[in-house]
């Protein structure tokens, strides 16, 4: 319970948090790009299971490879993908807390 609490806390209130910090003007656009960050998760369609509770994502769907990370973390860098970048990189944390409270 606890652990999805943290999860989905930092799937939907982190970028919440730094579309009202760091994007006031248009926090809510801001907010709704990082949010499609979570669409990532179409790559556990190719697992079998598609869902399994004790599986780390971390390095094993690809899109969640360690080569793919440093892309998101790459796209923050630029103003057109920044976006993007940061709500790909947020998904990434959210899965890493649920790595390490396995």
């Amino acid at each position: 319970m606890l652990q999805s609490v943290i999860h989905y806390g930092i799937h939907i209130m982190l970028p919440l948090v730094i579309a009202f910090l760091f994007f006031r003007k248009y926090w809510l656009k801001a907010y709704l790009i990082m949010l499609c960050g979570m669409l990532i998760d179409f790559d556990h369609l190719l697992a079998d299971p598609i869902f399994d509770p004790n599986r780390c994502s971390i390095n094993f769907h690809p899109l969640h490879t360690y080569w793919a990370i440093g892309v998101y973390i790459f796209m923050t860098f630029f103003k057109r993908t920044r976006l993007i970048g940061l709500g790909l990189v947020i998904h990434i944390i959210a899965d890493q807390a649920d790595c390490l409270m396995m």
